[in-house]
């Protein structure tokens, strides 16, 4: 036996072993306990509690809501170009002198004027009026008020002529970003990006930011083309980024494989976790013990009536391991239900036998070990 402890050390290996390290640590800060110091919530995944597990839809990726069947309604605004044509209904009048002679008709088409930085506007004999964030109905009747003690039945219209105000921005992985004009009848994201050429990264991994007002909202760029009510209308000032990410998950264990699984921007329930793994390992794992490590929202744990009160410097989210037992006859219902999110860890536990295996294999090893020493002793002896 001595002899083999001393052939140990001269053993190939690929680096120090942990007894080396530990001899060779100036200082050591060692943790004997059963955790590494992190406390965490064991849920075990059944159909009361499903409802408040959170998901990626309710995390960190949203919905638009819906933008209702109607067009936002299309507003002048700053660096639009406007033509104001004002009639009256003789010659004799403020725009019409009474020698005018043969015309077409009784009016007069001012030059086209670009609606400036303060939103005004101005009209001979009107003055200066607002006309930004009016429509233009609003600002011919607002006109037409003004000259009606001046002009002989005066009739103004408002012809825009050029419209740089309702545009909206497209960005990211297109094949022709920029900013594009929204139409009047209503354009729609899917439209925009229509305009911009198109995707340049796989559907399956885009996703759709929209910036409106100082909020940002995420969607899957599937959404938007499997559910209309995802594909709102567009509104000026809109900045809309398409990006590629995808979302992923970890297996480790008693799986058929292990190793970072992408699922791109769709939706993975446990029952495709597990298959994307290659199932569980018939001869190894442990059915009743397939775990899933996460983050959960403080809240949903809550309203699956877990007391967090415990639970000190975790302000947002808990440390919790959900527990699936694939030994019930209805587990692939339940965990069709249970989805899963990005960077979730699945892991699946050793069944008992293969531990109990593992020892008589070590002791099996062991003992034809010494007495295959025994006989070299003997011969040596003899």
């Amino acid at each position: 036996m001595a002899l083999v402890l001393s052939g140990c050390a001269i053993l190939p290996r690929s680096g120090p072993d942990d007894g080396q390290i530990n001899q060779a640590a100036a200082i050591k800060l060692e943790t004997e306990d059963a955790t590494l110091g992190y406390d965490y919530a064991l849920v075990d995944i059944n159909k009361k509690i499903i409802p408040f597990i959170s998901t990626d839809d309710t995390s960190s990726f949203s919905t638009f809501g819906g933008g209702g069947t109607t067009p936002p309604e299309i507003r002048l605004g700053v660096g639009d170009v406007i033509q104001v044509t004002i009639f009256e209904s003789q010659a004799g009048g403020l725009f019409i002198p009474r020698d005018a002679g043969a015309r077409p008709g009784n009016f007069v088409q001012l030059p086209p004027q670009e609606i400036g930085r303060d939103g005004q506007i101005t009209v001979p004999y009107a003055g200066s009026l607002r006309a930004a964030g009016q429509t233009a109905a609003v600002v011919e009747g607002n006109i037409t008020r003004r000259l009606a003690d001046r002009a002989i039945e005066p009739q103004v219209t408002v012809e825009v002529l050029e419209q740089n105000f309702p545009r909206a921005s497209i960005l990211g992985e297109v094949e022709s970003p920029g900013v594009f004009t929204i139409r009047t009848s209503g354009d729609r994201i899917l439209d925009l990006i229509a305009q911009a050429g198109g995707l340049t990264s796989d559907e399956s991994t885009s996703f759709v930011t929209l910036s409106r007002g100082g909020n940002n909202v995420k969607v899957a760029y599937n959404a938007l083309t499997s559910n209309s009510r995802e594909n709102i209308y567009v509104a000026p000032g809109d900045s809309i980024n398409i990006s590629s990410e995808d979302k992923s998950f970890y297996v480790f264990g008693a799986t058929g494989d292990v190793g970072k699984f992408d699922f791109g921007s769709a939706t993975l329930d446990l029952n495709g976790a597990v298959a994307k793994a290659s199932g569980l390992n018939d001869g190894q794992a442990d059915p009743g013990q397939v775990l899933v490590y996460r983050m959960e929202n403080r809240n949903a744990l809550r309203k699956m009536g877990i007391n967090i009160d415990s639970f000190y410097g975790y302000e947002e989210e808990i440390p919790t391991i959900y527990r699936a037992n694939f030994r019930k006859p209805d587990s692939f219902f339940m965990a069709k239900n249970f989805e899963m999110r990005d960077g979730d860890v699945l892991y699946v536990s050793n069944s008992d036998s293969v531990e109990l295996s593992k020892f008589f294999g070590i002791a099996t090893t062991t003992t034809s070990g010494t007495v295959t020493i025994d006989a070299d002793i003997d011969t040596l002896t003899e």
